[in-house]
Formats: C-alpha cells, structure tokens, sequence
C-alpha cells in the first residue's frame, strides 16, 4: 500500500471505527502512516478534490491568522529630537 502512494504528505479522510473515530475528518499525515491508516479501515487516501480543498481551508486559515497575528502588532518609529522638531514645524500654517 505504501509504496503506491508517492507524495510524503497524504490527505486521508477518516472512516468510522467501533472506538468512536469519527467519519468524514480529513488530515495530512505521512505517506507511512496514510497506508497504515488504510490498510487498518480507519481512513481512506482522500481524492484529489478533498484533498485540494483540505490545502486551500488549511492556508486560508493559515492566511487569516497571520493577517490576525499582524493587526496586533503596534508599529513604532524611531526619529531624532531634530526629525520630532522638523515635523512639528511643518504643521504650522503659513500665512
């Protein structure tokens, strides 16, 4: 079974188990453990559209968590007295 399998990273899609796995859960796992899991009835090897849209879910929330990471972080410059001085006076008016 294993060696039909040529990716190193496999999404598989859970089957349901008499322990209380749940059907339907898709992860990635190594290609060792994939073969296992379906050799053993506990996943199947997802098709390529599961699998497609599993890696597109998983770097959306990837994407979303990092532009989350991003909106905490407080931005700061770093200006001399002189720079502080120059700004300050190009906000006065000139009549």
């Amino acid at each position: 079974m294993q060696e039909g399998i040529r990716e190193p990273h496999v999404v598989v899609v859970s089957e349901p188990t008499p322990d209380g796995g749940k059907a339907g859960v898709r992860t990635e796992v190594s290609r060792e453990l994939a073969a296992r899991m379906a050799v053993e009835g506990k996943a199947r090897i997802a098709t390529e559209e599961e699998a497609a849209g599993f890696r597109a879910e998983m770097a959306e929330g990837r994407r979303a968590a990092e532009e989350k990471l991003m909106q905490g972080k407080v931005q700061l410059a770093v200006i001399s007295e002189a720079e502080l001085r120059a700004l300050k006076g190009s906000g006065k008016s000139k009549p």
